[in-house]
């Protein structure tokens, strides 16, 4: 092969990576900006994101990496990571990947500067301890963490390795968890019903815990390794 064909080799497959990588970063369709959807993620920077405490976030034990942003816990504890902005009636996506032994999740309704809040568990149900603790799987794939089990004949997971997407739905007192296009839990904040799981969990004597009208969105850092892209929301 001569030089000038080597050279034009190498230049389409640069042409073809950067391509590749420019079709990972997250947008929005055209139907999606009419219905009011904007991104909390720009694929490229932490932009919109500060640690949970409040605190400017410097990147620390995340990493951004086409499109996708990652817990690194090569770098050490970077602790949750939290939306500038506060959301109240929303619909939220988020897609996530899984590798083997993750426990993650994604929180709202915090109490202010804190990390405590409604938990959307994300774990990996095979091979982490945590799903077998609580009360009839509470801590399990797509529950409200400790608080409230899934409806497992609903649930349905991708194998790991591959993406599975999560809805959260808020409106008023009522929240509603979906995993991969199907609702898998709703319950109502504040009601006899959710009252009475809150004094069984572990976050019985956690004042104002779950009480907050609005907050950020969390992305919680539990020193395993947990994939995010294509984060996104909807004001109702």
């Amino acid at each position: 092969m001569n030089m000038k064909k080597c050279a034009l080799f190498v230049a389409m497959g640069l042409f073809c990576s950067v391509i590749s990588v420019k079709a990972q970063l997250p947008s929005l369709t055209k139907k999606e900006i009419k219905n009011g959807w904007t991104l909390l993620f720009d694929g490229k920077t932490f932009d919109g994101w500060q640690k949970a405490n409040g605190t400017p976030f410097t990147g620390k034990g995340w990493k951004i990496e086409n499109g996708v942003i990652s817990v690194n816990p090569a770098d050490g504890r970077g602790g949750d990571i939290v939306t500038t902005k506060e959301f109240s009636d929303f619909e939220f996506s988020i897609d996530f990947k899984l590798e083997k032994g993750t426990n993650s999740g994604i929180k709202c309704f915090l109490i202010k500067n804190t990390s405590l809040g409604c938990e959307y568990q994300i774990i990996d149900d095979a091979h982490h301890p945590d799903a077998k603790l609580g009360i009839n799987g509470d801590r399990r794939l797509a529950a409200l963490y400790d608080i409230m089990p899934p409806d497992t004949t609903a649930k349905k997971v991708k194998p790991l390795g591959e993406w599975n997407n999560i809805r959260i739905i808020s409106k008023g007192k009522h929240v509603e968890h979906w995993l991969n296009g199907k609702k898998v839990l709703e319950y109502e904040r504040g009601s006899d019903d959710f009252k009475k799981h809150i004094a069984e969990s572990k976050f019985k004597n956690e004042k104002g815990f779950a009480e907050a009208t609005q907050s950020p969105i969390l992305l919680q850092e539990h020193e395993d390794v947990i994939h995010f892209r294509n984060i996104k929301i909807r004001v109702l």
